[in-house]
């Protein structure tokens, strides 16, 4: 997916400068990247609308959404959104990094692992799907970034589970997270089960030693008193 996104250069940097920019409705931000060895010397701060950029963010592609960058209504660049950052009380946009990229050079990028279906351990055996990576690096062309990882657990019995190996047949990216990663299992429910069968022997055990210690004690009691009378 690509879409376009306009901004306006800014002048002023610093927290004094991204305030008011925030108090009048902008949203600061730098772009950087690009050819040079120094990718940090080609940087321009600049401001966009936090609404259009926030519906990037929320799209299926987010991060990973190949933007056409304009800046002052100049030829836009092809940008990744590098970074945000969000206030941790108010939750809204308070920075955002985008990164110039090479058309034709690969790159690195994390996508999702999205799961579909109903697997079959759950629905038939009453296990529970362990949901063990939900996000894996690949290299690939700015233009062939996939939105994400499908996997149909509806196969899916105890015990059985789905690795990156799998799901690298005949695609156009190269996996960077180990192929041997485990994505998703299917798991039987042993563990809670037996936990609390272990609870619940040792209140037995507990409630047997307590009733054990009374018995004790009133057979003492018991003694005393049949001295005390003789």
């Amino acid at each position: 997916m690509s879409t376009n996104l306009n901004t306006q250069t800014r002048s002023g940097r610093g927290k004094n400068s991204s305030r008011e920019l925030r108090r009048n409705g902008r949203l600061p931000g730098v772009v950087y990247g690009g050819s040079g060895s120094d990718s940090t010397a080609n940087s321009v701060a600049v401001s966009v609308d936090p609404d259009e950029l926030m519906q990037i963010l929320r799209s299926d592609t987010g991060v990973n959404t190949l933007i056409g960058l304009s800046v002052d209504g100049g030829a836009p660049s092809q940008v990744l959104i590098k970074d945000f950052q969000v206030g941790p009380l108010t939750r809204t946009l308070l920075h955002v990094d985008f990164y110039r990229v090479a058309m034709d050079k690969v790159l690195t990028v994390t996508v999702p692992v999205v799961l579909t279906g109903e697997a079959e351990g759950v629905k038939v055996q009453g296990g529970l799907i362990d949901f063990v990576q939900r996000e894996v690096a690949i290299a690939c062309l700015p233009t062939e970034i996939p939105e994400h990882l499908t996997i149909d657990v509806s196969p899916l019995t105890i015990g059985q589970g789905v690795r990156l190996s799998d799901l690298i047949e005949g695609v156009s990216w190269k996996p960077i997270t180990d192929t041997e990663t485990l994505l998703v299992h299917v798991i039987a429910p042993k563990l809670e089960e037996e936990t609390t069968d272990e609870e619940e022997e040792g209140e037995g055990e507990a409630a047997e030693a307590v009733d054990g210690e009374q018995a004790d004690d009133e057979g003492a009691k018991s003694d005393k008193s049949d001295k005390s009378d003789k």
